[in-house]
């Protein structure tokens, strides 16, 4: 996929220059005139570039790159300027703007400096711009989640610790493999461990391993999952979860890089870079002393905030039709998508659970589907929402009138006579009702015959 950059400046002809220099150079540009007009394409379809002239109608250059970097931190933007704002834009690159260029600009310089900035959010490890295979598994279209994997891109690249905060059910550990998958280690292994499923007398062997004979059980050497994960990358989920003396060892191991197995007198080098995710508010449980302070620092030098499904429904279509497709194989049945009405009740539905839940209303669909079409009836029960049917006027006055008259016949064992009586109509207005309905009277009466 070629980079798309946007282009900002109120010169229709120098407008019209930068998107032909561009458009031949192979990039995909959106050239518009305003900053307002820039941020509302931002918002549209985040582009992998700006490129803006610094004076502009309304608000100017400067304010734009100022809300750009305080929505979207990891977008790069390029400022053009004429001689008379060139201290602004010189200040403008101590606040974070890439570069900037002097109007006239020579065009190569330009596609020089384009290179050099989107090359920063590249991925690594040989993998073009157009190669999505480091987070394949992430589906999605929303723009809050385009910003979000360019960060995460742009952190693969280094061996910083990183700390995913985000609801259950949000999908922390697929953000934590796209990670490992972009970063300089994705041939070597990526390694997870929930640090709340384990009991605690097992997770320091777990994690640091174990000798023959350290503890009852203990039978043979044991490498822990730091030694698993040497060279790669280790992922502790829910570390919020994690006991106190186990924070201690682990921040020791992260200070020395070394891990002691339980029972050894000696310790281990390891090479690992950590990756940790929580949904628990740290700041509050280093508050109740729960959380040691040092440890989060080491595991928190960059964050990243996984947002909750709600936040992102334009995705929930998108999700659900793919885990459609893949649910289709598992089952064997032939399943094509979803009624607009089901699907409408999908995006519109809460989603505490997040991507998980969706993903389990998703499965109990398929297993009960007859039809290839999801219908609505079996979304709104597997979102355990009461089925509403709603019927014209004319549709429930007769469903109304013929369950009325059964009801009689059933009270008066089909005798027309007293059924016609208590409804207080004459026989033969209420045989013609009868009639209407497709109704009986001697298939209620107790001694008609039953088929068989």
């Amino acid at each position: 996929m070629t980079a798309r950059v946007l282009v900002v400046d109120d010169d229709p002809d120098m407008l019209r220059l930068l998107s032909m220099r561009l458009n031949a150079a192979g990039y995909r540009v959106t050239a518009v005139e305003s900053a307002e007009a820039a941020l509302n394409q931002i918002a549209l379809e985040r582009p992998q570039l700006v490129v803006s002239d610094v004076q502009l109608p309304g608000k100017d250059g400067l304010a734009l790159f100022d809300d750009i970097r305080a929505r979207h931190p990891a977008l790069p933007v390029i400022l053009l300027t004429a001689h008379g704002t060139i201290p602004d834009a010189v200040e403008a690159t101590s606040r974070g703007v890439f570069t900037y260029l002097t109007k006239p600009f020579d065009g190569k310089a330009l596609l020089d400096k384009i290179a050099q900035a989107l090359a920063l959010t590249a991925p690594v490890s040989g993998q073009g711009p157009a190669d999505d295979r480091w987070r394949e598994a992430i589906v999605s279209r929303s723009t809050c989640m385009a910003e979000l994997l360019a960060e995460a891109k742009l952190v693969a690249g280094s061996d910083a610790s990183v700390l995913i905060r985000g609801e259950s059910g949000t999908g922390k550990e697929l953000l934590a493999q796209a990670i490992h998958n972009a970063s300089p280690r994705a041939a070597r292994p990526f390694v997870a461990v929930n640090c709340g499923a384990i009991p605690e007398a097992l997770l320091e062997s777990e994690l640091f391993g174990h000798v023959k004979g350290s503890f009852t059980g203990a039978v043979a050497n044991h490498r822990g999952l730091f030694q698993a994960a040497d060279g790669g990358t280790l992922f502790l989920d829910e570390i919020g979860d994690m006991p106190l003396a186990l924070q201690v060892k682990l921040l020791r191991v992260l200070q020395e890089r070394s891990v002691r197995p339980v029972g050894a007198t000696q310790p281990v080098p390891v090479d690992v870079r950590i990756l940790s995710a929580t949904h628990r508010d740290l700041d509050e449980a280093m508050t109740q002393g729960q959380f040691r302070e040092d440890l989060y620092y080491r595991l928190n030098v960059v964050s990243l905030n996984l947002p909750p499904l709600g936040e992102r429904r334009e995705d929930i279509p998108l999700l659900a039709n793919h885990f459609l497709q893949r649910l289709a194989g598992k089952y064997g049945k032939r399943l094509n998508g979803f009624a607009p009405d089901a699907i409408k009740a999908l995006a519109t539905a809460p989603w505490p659970g997040n991507v998980r839940q969706l993903y389990n209303v998703v499965e109990q669909v398929s297993a009960l589907a007859t039809t290839p079409l999801i219908p609505l009836v079996l979304v709104q029960r597997a979102l355990r929402v009461p089925s509403v049917e709603v019927l014209s006027y004319a549709e429930a006055r007769q469903r109304f009138e013929r369950d009325y008259l059964v009801g009689l016949l059933k009270l008066t064992d089909g005798n027309v006579a007293d059924a016609a009586r208590l409804a207080q109509r004459n026989r033969t207005e209420f045989y013609r009702l009868l009639q209407k309905n497709g109704l009986a009277p001697g298939s209620f009466r107790a001694d008609a015959p039953v088929a068989e």
